[in-house]
């Protein structure tokens, strides 16, 4: 997975004692607006990088007692964290295109929720070479395209894998050793194709010796980890991405927060013909659901609901902000069919100060699953 961001430039900035200044407003509800203070843009006969930019907006917010963080925050709710231990901002949720772009819905469909996603804050779009055979790819930068977005203020994922058909350009067997994708991964930014690179469903042995080959060829290192983390998938995420982050910095990025739909309550019936499970590749959700495991999933969630309703939300919003309370979590990734589901999801920013330890360990003690950390005291 390599990820790409450029400095930001789609902010307003301010430069003192300049006579001439002009107004440079944002697109859509992405402008800072600060009450009676309108920091202006200046032209100074020549364009400024991103950097100074942001410096020159940061030390505006300062003078008036305001940062930055804040000044967003409070005009779209979307909080922003560190991709692991880089310098890069992502928002705490992101849009991910896994079997919806080009696939579940409709072109038309996919630029809505991207809309709403951005209107919200969300800065982090999330795809990959094989969804719908390189169509949400496509969608994506063609959504992008359309809508006239500063490419400069979003994050782009994306990740590779299968590449060729050739035997020998697939996949990650012996032919295609840690220190050969490291030194493309390197190559790859260094040609200035990518900012940053990842990894995906990576175990914590392998994210580990990528870095000690980066660090022993003197190459770039992963900067976060890509990994499935719901209610009932916790282990890795809580117990062994931790590790990683303390010694090498790398960030947690997480996906299938309502586990493909199944927290969402739609499968407490059945499966609807127009879910995620219906669908005829699927068909592997469809016999988890309806196992014997499913159906205890099916319980605990029934358990879970009074919960939600206390807190004032729904249970998709619960567990939403129950990942998003993991501070070792730097943004969690939503997917979503219609529009209806990804505002829902979107509130589950606004639960995320209710989820109190009381809240948290009470949820711990329905599932039952909470992970725990085998250390090794003899090391």
């Amino acid at each position: 997975m390599h990820l790409y961001k450029p400095p930001c430039t789609d902010i307003p900035l301010h430069k003192p004692n300049m006579q001439k200044s002009s107004e440079a407003p944002l697109k859509g509800k992405r402008q800072i607006t600060v009450p009676k203070i309108c920091p202006p843009a200046t032209c100074w006969g020549g364009k400024l990088s991103g950097a100074v930019e942001l410096k020159q907006l940061e030390k505006f917010l300062h003078m008036h007692g305001l940062s930055l963080q804040e000044t967003v925050k409070s005009e779209t709710g979307m909080i922003y964290r560190n991709l692991g231990k880089s310098g890069l901002r992502v928002s705490c949720l992101g849009l991910g295109t896994w079997v919806t772009f080009g696939g579940q819905i409709s072109d038309e469909v996919a630029e809505q929720l991207m809309t709403i996603a951005y209107e919200s804050g969300v800065n982090l779009f999330d795809t990959a070479e094989v969804y719908a055979a390189g169509k949400a790819e496509v969608i994506l930068g063609n959504i992008i395209k359309k809508k006239g977005w500063r490419r400069s203020s979003l994050v782009i994922t994306t990740k590779l894998y299968w590449g060729g058909k050739a035997e020998t350009e697939r996949g990650l067997s012996r032919k295609h050793i840690i220190e050969e994708i490291v030194r493309a991964m390197t190559h790859v930014i260094n040609q200035g194709m990518a900012m940053y690179w990842g990894t995906s469903r990576w175990s914590a042995m392998e994210i580990m010796e990528a870095y000690s080959v980066a660090r022993q060829f003197n190459m770039i290192p992963p900067v976060c980890e890509q990994a499935e983390y719901h209610l009932f998938q916790r282990e890795k995420v809580e117990v062994q991405l931790p590790e990683l982050y303390h010694k090498i910095g790398v960030g947690a990025m997480t996906w299938s927060p309502l586990a493909c739909g199944i927290i969402s309550g739609k499968y407490g019936n059945g499966v609807p013909e127009s879910s995620r499970a219906s669908l005829k590749c699927y068909q592997w959700l469809k016999e988890k659901i309806v196992s014997e495991e499913g159906r205890k999933q099916q319980i605990k969630l029934k358990d879970l609901s009074p919960v939600a309703e206390r807190l004032g939300c729904t249970l998709p919003q619960l567990a939403v902000a129950w990942c998003l309370r993991n501070e070792g979590v730097s943004s969690v990734l939503l997917g979503s069919s219609n529009p209806e589901q990804l505002i829902e999801n979107l509130g589950a920013i606004r639960v995320l100060p209710k989820m109190t330890s009381h809240i948290v360990n009470e949820i711990d003690n329905i599932l039952g699953n909470k992970p725990y950390s085998k250390k090794d005291y003899r090391s």
